[in-house]
């Protein structure tokens, strides 16, 4: 059973973490974390997500639980559920394919259409948004990020990741979905390189996938 679970809300990380109910919270000198017990009131997970949409300066959030299925299932129960799958994708030379969208560089993804398998999606979405053509597939990770609709109603997408590989190939960034381009790099170079600007979420699935 996972110890942890991860949430990005407005960019910054909500971990559920597995505590026993007669353990005390782990001291926390970090003034930027805040950290709490799960009441087992759905309803209550909201007010943390309302805190950080609405611009709190934290630099994450951790609640604890001894149920972390249960804390998991109910935040998801106040969400509507989007689901979605990306590629990260290495040439040999260990390159990573990178697309530029919205002010910000990020990874091919998108909505996994109905019937749909997560992997066949993630291989559709890297060859529509940049114009590749992959090979050996391979699970890596999930993610999990809140948004508002145009309507206010809330979403949490769910993105499935797959480590893809592919020879450099000529890049087309689909500029119908607002991709303005689409380029191979080191990640270690553009993770390092304050001019790249990156949501956290792709920056730590970078992170966490760079050898």
């Amino acid at each position: 059973m996972p110890q942890m679970y991860k949430i990005y809300v407005n960019d910054t990380p909500l971990h559920f973490k597995e505590l026993a109910p007669n353990l005390p919270l782990p001291a926390d000198d970090d003034p930027q974390h805040l950290c709490g017990r799960y009441t087992g009131s759905p309803k209550s997970l909201l007010n943390y997500a309302d805190m950080l949409e609405k611009g709190s300066r934290l630099s994450s959030v951790t609640l604890f639980t001894d149920n972390l299925e249960a804390i998991q299932r109910d935040f998801l129960s106040q969400f509507d559920l989007i689901e979605a799958a990306g590629g990260i994708v290495r040439s040999p030379e260990g390159k990573c394919l990178l697309i530029y969208r919205l002010g910000h560089w990020d990874l091919p993804k998108g909505k996994i259409e109905p019937g749909e398998a997560p992997d066949l999606a993630a291989v559709r979405e890297v060859a529509e948004e940049t114009g590749v053509s992959t090979s050996s597939l391979s699970f890596f990770d999930t993610t999990y990020h809140t948004y508002r609709s145009g309507k206010g109603k809330r979403i949490v997408k769910r993105t499935y990741w797959y480590r893809m590989e592919a020879n450099e190939q000529p890049l087309i960034a689909q500029s119908e979905e607002g991709i303005e381009s689409a380029i191979w790099a080191f990640p270690d170079a553009v993770l390092h390189d304050a001019s790249y600007t990156f949501y956290r979420s792709i920056r730590d699935l970078l992170e966490s996938c760079v050898p």
